[in-house]
């Protein structure tokens, strides 16, 4: 009792403690979180009482740090890339890379479902945001598949995870953000994710053709489309299939940095869908640039806030001595990996992932320097957990999408995800011991 009484006088006394320090943030956060606040006012929150009660520093710290936090040139991509989704979604770029998988692989067994893998992916490499790619694909995709006699279980967890693929695939909003906190190149992580995300998607794709073997009695096959078709639907998709091409190719041959990839993604985006398929109006893409305009505010304010709270943890050195019982400064790189994909994927199970990337990358960069892992080997695991954990119960972002899009209850979303998350841990276990399926290719790019 006597301890516990003074642990609480150390909190009111603001005493220089790492563990009174640590229980009185994260409690402050913990408690406004249930008292419904975005997320952005606990961590401010929780910066500025450190900074004045526990440090007693000048509070004008936290926007030195906000601006810090914004100021990368590497972040003048995010906008634009959002806003080349946003105008893809809107036009006719979704439907058109559906109709073309479908023609080649829907009458297949778990044709339907592989299309849907495979569509999540080519459209990722489109959007670089898992939740668009839930909309445009699920929309389009999820009817067909209960048409079909398909379970919504399956198809709703199909849909959340198979869209965790645009985590991965360039261009990817979270490796963009990672690179900036970790001083990473993001051309080079923008390669390594290729690998990581093809593989995810054939292992979804094997996983469906069993599924869709083992429900043979209940599921409907598509009927085979003729070559002429699928010429048209070939003939429809060059243009949107050129986007990905174009970006990738662009910073893989040296001719674009991801910067400037982003604003010619923009430029072909309004070529494509205004231009050539005239599906846009000038409307239309002024509501793309609001809506933009108001993503890339959020995205922005929480990179600043997150940045404040980071610099203010790491000034406390909070993470150094959480961590040091675990000694990983002398750990195998393996365990380190091991360790980073465990505390990023329990995080974005209850936080919105970019907080998580936010607040745990400065935490981590430096200990995978220390025991020798690449830090592009370490941005795709990164990630790739953040696409667990945004299809992960309980607060997985595509799960309250999904929950929106379909309106179907909360346990309706998530009851079929338990083979998907599997599969997405087996997926890490590849990275940890086979780091070459991330970095084979970047290698050869790059070097």
């Amino acid at each position: 009792m006597n301890s516990a009484a003074q642990f609480f006088a150390d909190i009111v006394a603001g005493t220089l403690d790492i563990y009174v320090i640590t229980f009185t943030l994260v409690t402050v956060m913990v408690i406004l979180l249930f008292m419904s606040f975005p997320m952005v006012v606990p961590l401010a929150v929780a910066a500025l009482i450190g900074l004045v009660h526990f440090s007693a520093t000048d509070p004008q710290v936290i926007i030195q740090q906000m601006v810090t936090g914004i100021s990368p040139n590497a972040l003048i991509a995010v906008p634009m890339f959002i806003l080349a989704a946003d105008i893809m979604t809107r036009g006719h770029t979704a439907h058109n890379l559906l109709g073309l998988v479908q023609s080649f692989v829907g009458h297949m067994r778990g044709g339907l479902p592989i299309t849907t893998c495979i569509s999540c992916t080519l459209f990722g490499s489109v959007s670089g945001s898992t939740q668009a790619t839930v909309v445009s694909v699920g929309k389009i995709m999820r009817p067909k598949l209960l048409q079909a006699g398909y379970k919504d279980s399956f198809v709703m967890a199909l849909i959340i995870n198979a869209s965790d693929i645009a985590f991965l695939i360039p261009p990817s909003i979270g490796l963009i953000l990672y690179g900036t906190l970790a001083n990473t190149s993001v051309g080079e992580l923008f390669v390594a994710g290729i690998g990581p995300g093809l593989l995810l998607a054939l292992m979804f794709s094997v996983y469906c053709y069993f599924y869709s073997i083992k429900h043979s009695d209940d599921i409907a096959l598509v009927e085979k489309t003729d070559w002429a078709e699928r010429l048209r639907a070939l003939k429809k998709s060059i243009l949107p299939l050129g986007f990905p091409v174009l970006i990738v190719g662009g910073i893989y041959s040296g001719i674009m940095t991801p910067t400037e990839a982003a604003a010619f993604a923009v430029l072909y985006a309004v070529l494509v869908e205004c231009v050539i398929y005239r599906q846009l109006k000038i409307k239309d893409l002024m509501d793309s640039a609001l809506s933009t305009g108001l993503i890339t505010a959020v995205v922005f304010i929480l990179v600043g806030i997150g940045q404040s709270f980071s610099w203010y943890i790491s000034f406390e050195q909070i993470p150094q001595e959480l961590l040091a019982p675990l000694s990983l400064e002398n750990a195998s790189p393996e365990f380190v990996l091991f360790v980073i994909a465990l505390a990023f994927f329990v995080g974005c199970m209850f936080v919105d992932s970019l907080v998580v990337l936010l607040i745990l990358t400065p935490i981590f960069v430096p200990i995978a320097e220390s025991v020798g892992l690449d830090p592009v080997l370490v941005g795709v695991m990164v990630t790739l957990q953040m696409a667990i954990g945004s299809a992960t119960p309980p607060f997985g972002c595509d799960i309250f999408t999904a929950i929106a899009i379909f309106n179907r209850p909360y346990m309706d979303v998530i009851r079929g995800t338990l083979p998907f998350i599997l599969i997405l841990f087996a997926m890490t276990a590849i990275l940890i011991f086979f780091p070459g399926v991330a970095l084979s290719l970047r290698d050869l790019a790059f070097n």
